[in-house]
């Protein structure tokens, strides 16, 4: 299992005490030129994944982090496993230095998470590093690099900057990073807001924990545990990144596959391990944000095996919905490349679409035996949802008001004669039309409908989740979702839009905080539609109500449609009518008109 296995290396490039193969060594030249331009520290995550990375290379059990501000104060992570002798501690905060790869080495197939060796270098140029840390087997050392004087010049750590002296540590690392761009303004005037610099340290965070279920993750803001997990077992990490609910719905997965020999004729079997926690068809999301891969215990971004945990969930999912999932893919270290990327953030993989196929076969499997049924109930509240506006608002005359519906087929087709033609329209699709214009003349430039939940209603996020919900309140509250913290990662929701006369619920939040979160700044016309659309989406009739419906209410759902000022198109763009002329029907039948 990831997480389980000996990563290698130590932390900050850290050896065993006697060990001459994992000591701390300088990268000869054609290694250097040969591995991807070096770190750049670009934003108080980044600094926070090279230490993480060292911790878990170090073979570390526990790794605590702690942030001030937007990481750009101080940042601190420790960890329990393999620390450095002197020479070893004073050589790590050396450019092109490292345990985790030889002087020569092909970093292609190396298998440390940190292999580069030169993250403490780049943030010793951009901050003040002190580093803390011991083998355990006698006094520990400490190293203090101040970037002030490291990096004015854009130049590395040198005898001249860098402090060495005995220190107590039991074994282990410790690394604090303080006034991060301190000597780069320009570079800290970019960075977003602390809520949102945040944010992205919490998701990368989260990313790690569900990576490295073995291990254990702790996560301080400001003096306060957002994040917490035991190191037990992959449902345990769920529970500590999302919530009691998501972790009680859903399953883990732990399978290894061999790949088909014709992936690659000179070897005869690659085995592939899969291994994750899968939330249940019942939990989902809005965005693909929660579909969680990482490669050898590395969080990566890789479209093809997110694709791949996507495909596992076929056709389980509601329409425009994503999974909650977390998944690990153990390969040997040789089919993997991980410096396509300077962030290493993205990895090539050799035999990547049966690698794909083999993931997504393993996830349908895992879900085959579940229990995947729902058990909330759908409102069916069409007189709400469907108030007349066409008359008192000025609207234009109804499109179909010559229409006449005649029936209903799958239940959720509606059948309609209109003179020479019969029209064919998606129910769901025209509700959603409706629902979604009437919000929007709610949204433009009015106060926004609201309605109180007494008592607040308590929604659990998960920690990147929350963060974000802390950095876009007031957006959300422009929306109609004004908030407040509740501890943890909970949030009380005093308000909610109510533009048809309901609350929206804890889907429709989750919704909401996605789009404004994921919204570019210069975005935020395209952001509001696109949740206005979710929005709309809560409401809407849906497949298996359509069947119930008297005569009166399909006449009021076309009536209703007919005045939308673009009734052809559901807000997501699918076609709401299709038509069908009664030449079609002639033609067919071999009749004259």
């Amino acid at each position: 299992m990831t997480g389980e296995r000996d990563r290698g290396r130590g932390a900050s490039g850290a050896d065993g005490p006697t060990d001459d193969a994992e000591r701390v060594r300088r990268l000869d030249r054609a290694t250097v030129d040969r591995i991807a331009a070096g770190e750049v520290v670009t934003r108080p995550a980044r600094v926070v994944g090279e230490l993480v990375d060292n911790a878990l290379d170090a073979g570390a059990s526990r790794v605590d982090i702690a942030v001030d501000g937007d990481g750009t104060d101080r940042i601190r992570v420790a960890d329990d496993g393999r620390g450095m002798g002197r020479a070893d501690a004073t050589r790590a905060v050396e450019r092109h230095a490292t345990s985790k790869l030889a002087p020569d080495g092909d970093p292609v197939g190396v298998a440390s998470l940190g292999f580069r060796g030169e993250a403490l270098a780049a943030v010793a140029e951009a901050a003040r590093l002190e580093l803390v840390t011991s083998p355990g087997d006698g006094v520990g050392t400490r190293v203090v690099v101040d970037g002030e004087s490291a990096g004015a010049a854009g130049t590395p750590a040198s005898d001249s900057n860098v402090d060495v002296e005995p220190a107590g540590r039991a074994r282990g690392t410790t690394v604090v990073v303080e006034d991060l761009f301190k000597t780069r303004p320009a570079r800290r005037e970019s960075l977003a807001g602390a809520h949102a610099e945040f944010a992205r340290i919490s998701s990368l965070v989260a990313d790690y924990a569900l990576a490295n279920p073995s291990v254990a993750f702790t996560l301080d803001h400001d003096g306060s545990t957002t994040l917490s997990t035991p190191g037990t077992d992959r449902t345990d990490a769920l529970l500590g990144v999302y919530d009691r609910d998501t972790a009680s719905r859903s399953t883990t997965v732990a399978a290894g596959v061999d790949l088909p020999p014709e992936a690659d004729p000179d070897v005869n079997a690659v085995g592939v391990d899969v291994a994750g926690a899968l939330a249940y068809p019942s939990v989902t999301r809005a965005t693909r944000d929660h579909v969680r891969v990482s490669v050898n215990g590395r969080p990566v971004r890789n479209d093809r095996l997110a694709a791949a945990v996507r495909d596992g969930y076929r056709r389980l999912l509601p329409d425009g919905r994503e999974p909650v999932a977390a998944v690990d893919v153990s390969l040997p270290p040789d089919r993997v490349d991980p410096n396509v990327h300077p962030a290493k953030r993205e990895v090539g993989l050799r035999d990547a679409d049966a690698v794909a196929d083999a993931v997504a076969s393993v996830v349908e499997d895992a879900l085959t035996g579940a229990d995947l049924r729902r058990s909330a109930d759908v409102a069916t509240d069409l007189d709400a949802a469907l108030t007349p506006v066409g008359a008192d608002d000025g609207s234009r005359a109804g499109a179909f008001s010559s229409a006449e519906p005649i029936g209903v087929f799958r239940d959720l087709y509606v059948l309609v004669e209109a003179g020479d033609e019969l029209l064919v329209i998606d129910g769901h699709a025209a509700h959603e039309r409706v629902n979604y214009e009437r919000l929007a003349r709610a949204f433009d430039g009015e106060p926004v409908p609201t309605a109180a939940l007494d008592p607040p209603a308590a929604v659990s996020l998960s920690t990147d989740e929350a963060a974000a919900a802390r950095a876009h309140a007031d957006d959300l509250a422009a929306l109609g979702f004004e908030t407040e913290a509740f501890g943890g990662g909970t949030r009380r929701l005093r308000t909610v839009p109510a533009p048809f006369g309901r609350a929206a619920d804890a889907d429709a939040f989750r919704d909401a905080l996605a789009t404004v979160s994921g919204a570019d700044a210069g975005a935020a016309r395209d952001a509001r539609d696109a949740l206005l659309a979710d929005l709309a989406c809560h409401p809407s009739l849906k497949r298996g109500e359509f069947d119930d419906l008297a005569a009166g209410d399909l006449r009021d759902l076309l009536d209703r449609l007919g005045e939308c000022d673009r009734p052809y198109a559901c807000p997501h763009g699918r076609p709401t009518v299709l038509s069908v002329d009664e030449g079609t029907f002639a033609a067919g039948f071999g009749r004259d008109r």
